[in-house]
């Protein structure tokens, strides 16, 4: 987990993670092995124990500056020789052509991140547009400094919406909220996206990757990996289940399942007066879906 071209990684005693896009020089620019590396990482955090929680930020004064516009060839790293159906798409996503040149790259990784079952944070630490506007919507929470600067700008580019962010986004903000940013490209100020439902909280530059670590700590710190990721798991489901009877049913297989394992843990802790010893791994979760 350390081995990278394009990002740094860390991991406090607490399980807090410090994933930092690392291409300051370019504004953190996402290009292709970017996004490579951005889909291992948290593939590879999903299977890590150790990981309890994630924040991610930018070197430098950038959080990323969208895609690498000077690449050679195809910049967005598609294979401009094929004419995909839906059909063909659908029936062969990990096959090639497919897989690497033509499933969109941030949406890949946008798919990973939402995989993860561990919280995920983004501290938007400043200029975040395109995929990095996008990738921040599969991150649970988002911080941002009041040096961010947010842009949903693919209208300027004569392409759309990636990242799967058209399913993100009007979940966090709203249909209306979603079209107006789409529509209208604009460059947002952190004030602005804050009172359009994006961000969670603004902080001083200085004092924003303080605010995501005590946060994430808040999250993890004497909490059930298992409990937090089955949660994580009913939350993002349920929430697009046509009626809540398939969350009952979910609700009722994942209260069954701690009940037996941390749940006993807790309950002891909670009778004795004292701190919880949970052992259950995210990595290794009942099937409740």
């Amino acid at each position: 987990m350390t081995d990278w071209e394009t990002l740094s990684w860390s991991v406090d005693g607490d399980g807090v993670a410090t994933l930092t896009l690392d291409r300051p020089d370019a504004l953190n620019a996402f290009d292709v092995t970017m996004a490579r590396e951005l889909e291992q990482v948290f593939l590879a955090a999903a299977r890590d124990d150790e990981v309890r929680a994630i924040v991610v930020t930018g070197a430098g004064r950038a959080f990323c500056a969208g895609m690498d516009l000077s690449a050679p060839g195809n910049v967005f790293g598609l294979d401009e020789s094929v004419r995909p159906t839906p059909a063909e798409l659908r029936d062969h996503l990990t096959e090639a052509p497919y897989h690497d040149g033509v499933r969109d790259t941030g949406g890949r990784v946008a798919l990973a991140i939402h995989a993860c079952p561990k919280p995920v944070i983004a501290a938007i630490n400043g200029p975040a547009v395109g995929i990095g506007a996008t990738m921040t919507l599969a991150m649970d929470l988002r911080l941002a400094s009041t040096k961010a600067r947010i842009g949903f700008v693919f209208g300027r580019l004569g392409i759309v919406p990636e990242a799967c962010s058209t399913w993100f986004l009007p979940r966090i903000v709203g249909v209306q909220q979603a079209l107006e940013w789409i529509y209208s490209a604009d460059i947002l100020t952190a004030d602005e996206a804050l009172a359009g439902g994006l961000l969670r909280s603004v902080h001083e530059p200085d004092d924003l990757l303080t605010a995501a670590h005590d946060l994430a700590r808040s999250f993890v710190v004497g909490r059930s990996p298992v409990a937090l990721a089955l949660a994580k798991r009913l939350v993002y489901r349920n929430s697009a289940a046509p009626e809540p009877l398939e969350a009952h049913l979910s609700d009722s297989l994942a209260m069954y399942y701690t009940s037996i394992g941390d749940g006993k843990e807790g309950v002891a802790a909670f009778r004795e007066k004292r701190e919880p010893r949970f052992t259950g791994r995210a990595s290794q979760l009942p099937e409740v879906f």
